[in-house]
């Protein structure tokens, strides 16, 4: 399925201020080599914490429903491929939960992804495994979350083997919540997504990488007000970026 061209992407983004020339300079510069075809009537399954969940209606569990899918990237994205692919009749499914860390995934995986079948699904998980951490509330170590998401990648693998997986990389910005005791952990934590999908050959969206391209157009509170939860302009920008690095 073809992008959005310069004079839809300079439509889409005028309200937030950004033109097609700052999205160029701020997202990824090659779409994934892994990029395929969607196929009809296909699930895509977007999971993770609370900046997938965005605020959605969680009784409203049926694909394709705007209250479902929250306020921000997922909705944006599904937006998109329904209005550019009504053809495939896809069904989207947004089922991220605030507060989740790489455990809380673990414990409703059957339900939450293996029971849906997805074709393709899109996971970003890892700053609660961190930030509540810092807060006393979780002990876990970056090994703990590296080796509990390779085991739920690998138990999905195995249970869904036609399913394409999709890692977004964990990302905060230095604002907010965000400051020095984040790291070197963060980047540990964030390193290690970034290797597992190297290692099990998986479609990688870097997040970090564009939002360190995109401070350098806005200042970073403009992306993440509190570091963590991007604004309507970050999941705008998250939403493009995962499109163009996805193929679809």
């Amino acid at each position: 399925m073809p992008l959005l061209n310069r004079r839809q992407l300079v439509q889409s983004s005028a309200a937030l201020g950004l033109s097609a020339s700052v999205l160029a300079r701020i997202t990824s510069p090659a779409a994934a080599s892994q990029a395929k075809p969607l196929p009809a009537s296909g699930r895509i399954l977007f999971q993770g914490d609370s900046i997938t969940d965005a605020g959605r209606d969680r009784k409203s569990d049926k694909p394709n429903q705007a209250a479902g899918l929250g306020n921000g990237y997922p909705c944006f994205v599904a937006g998109d491929l329904l209005r550019d692919q009504p053809a495939l009749n896809l069904e989207i499914f947004n089922r991220g939960i605030s507060g989740n860390k790489v455990p809380d995934l673990a414990a409703r995986w059957a339900a939450d992804c293996i029971d849906l079948q997805p074709m393709v699904l899109s996971i970003l998980i890892g700053v609660n495994d961190i930030w509540h951490k810092l807060n006393g509330k979780y002990e876990g170590t970056v090994a703990d979350y590296a080796s509990g998401y390779r085991n739920l990648i690998e138990e999905t693998q195995s249970k869904l083997p036609n399913t394409r997986i999709v890692i977004c990389e964990p990302f905060v910005l230095k604002c907010g919540a965000v400051n020095d005791k984040w790291f070197p952990e963060f980047d540990e934590r964030r390193e290690a997504a970034v290797k597992l999908a190297s290692d099990l050959k998986l479609t990688l969206v870097p997040f970090q990488q564009m939002f360190n391209r995109a401070i350098e157009q806005a200042p970073p509170e403009y992306w993440a007000a509190d570091g963590v939860h991007p604004t309507l302009a970050g999941h705008a920008l998250m939403a493009h970026e995962w499109r163009k690095v996805a193929g679809f």
